[in-house]
């Protein structure tokens, strides 16, 4: 098909490494998409090394990349970051803009792109109050609940008033957002109902969720003993998850299969989350960041998933149905996946009832492989990539056209103390 389309895609993170479950997202889209409708222009926050390093990456999920000066990390940021609370807007939202990413984004819409996609609600405040391009906001979560479970599980007062405030923020921003694009694309049917019924917008433009299905084969859970978590520990929603389960969960597992291991992969994991396991001396390993994922989950017996905070659909779930162990979450974690309990993966809420689901899969080996031959199975049949990426596709076609039968698309999309 000839690319005579471009399509703008604005992202607030540089994509590589593929080390979150939003990058996995927008980079599956995006390789899905590629050599489709439209020339995928990239533009997100990089460095000349950066974008030297991972050029052949790039290459796989845009056909023009351009960026603007990486934001400072390290230690401070997390605390330094506090500074903005008093700011109208969210603290991720504030800290995701600056002016050099501003005047990228200016810039790159002058050059008149045939549609624009903002990636992440965050992403929105880099959008200029005027925009003359047909636009989609791409939404991986409802990010004001993800603010207000945070708010349900803390204890500290402190906390409690901090993540108040915070919530409270996310909800007017993320409705003033909702309502400044043409088309609003939602990774789950609840996610658009939910939009549609806290902020009144139409509904969304659902796209399923999508595994690479070649790269994430499938092999039996073979290591009957071993116990799996995947998910980026610098995330505060598989933070208080893993802790939730050595706490609440862990000890009654061992007290029926004294044998257990787990495997906590991802990124940066607290280190209070690593002296707590030195401490009592139970057999977890924190692998932190790892190139490849797979031969860290590939023949695990299980795949916990033990979220009480989220939002959005959760690809570590189709991801561990993909490779081989049996799935055992909580309705948060599987939370807008139209996964089936008992069948293809186990649905637990209560810590004992969580932790009799994972022994019984341990011991089980036919009852097991079941579960997870069941899930390849279904994953296969609905989940690859190239599905979802050509619903997104479609949805970037719906903000053209919507913009040809206004005759314009530009229209008042200024937001109210964005907190710039």
């Amino acid at each position: 098909m000839s690319q005579g389309e471009t399509l703008l895609f604005i992202s607030p993170r540089f994509l590589f490494p593929v080390d979150s479950g939003g990058k996995i997202r927008t980079t599956q889209t995006l390789r899905g998409m590629k050599g489709g409708r439209f020339r995928i222009r990239l533009a997100s926050p990089a460095s000349a090394e950066l974008v030297a390093k991972h050029a052949a990456d790039l290459k796989t999920v845009c056909d023009e990349f351009v960026w603007w000066p990486h934001p400072p990390t390290g230690r401070m940021q997390s605390v330094l970051r506090m500074r903005h609370i008093a700011r109208s807007a969210p603290i991720p939202v504030v800290t995701d803009y600056s002016s050099a990413a501003a005047a990228c984004v200016e810039r790159e819409l002058a050059r008149k792109p045939d549609a624009v996609v903002f990636d992440f609600v965050h992403a929105a405040i880099l959008a200029p109050d005027r925009v003359d391009t047909p636009s989609v906001l791409f939404t991986h979560n409802v990010e004001a609940e993800i603010f207000e479970r945070h708010l349900g599980v803390a204890s500290n007062p402190l906390l409690r008033m901090v993540w108040k405030n915070q919530h409270a923020k996310m909800r007017d921003f993320e409705a003033q957002s909702l309502r400044r694009f043409d088309v609003t694309v939602a990774v789950s049917q609840r996610d658009s109902d939910k939009f549609t019924r806290d902020y009144g917008v139409p509904a969304s433009f659902v796209i399923p969720t999508g595994v690479d299905l070649d790269f994430f084969s499938y092999r039996p859970p073979v290591r009957s003993r071993d116990i799996v978590f995947c998910g980026s520990m610098d995330w505060l929603a598989n933070q208080e998850g893993v802790q939730y389960f050595m706490d609440e969960i862990w000890s009654l597992i061992v007290a029926e299969v004294p044998d257990a291991t787990m495997t906590v992969v991802g990124r940066t994991p607290p280190a209070a989350l690593i002296e707590a396991v030195a401490r009592r001396r139970i057999a977890w390993k924190f692998t932190g960041f790892v190139d490849d994922v797979r031969p860290h989950i590939e023949g695990a017996a299980v795949s916990v998933i033990p979220l009480r905070i989220g939002g959005g659909t959760r690809l570590k779930v189709f991801e561990s149905m993909a490779m081989g162990p049996a799935v055992v979450s909580t309705a948060i974690g599987v939370e807008g996946l139209p996964v089936e309990s008992g069948k293809n993966c186990i649905i637990s809420d209560t810590p004992a009832e969580f932790a009799r689901q994972t022994v019984a899969l341990l011991r089980d080996d036919r009852r097991r492989e079941q579960i997870s031959r069941c899930a390849r199975e279904y994953v296969e049949a609905n989940f690859g990539f190239s599905v979802a990426a050509r619903a997104f596709e479609r949805a970037c076609g719906l903000a053209i056209d919507k913009a040809d039968a206004n005759g314009e698309n530009a229209r008042p999309r200024k937001m109210a103390g964005a907190g710039k």
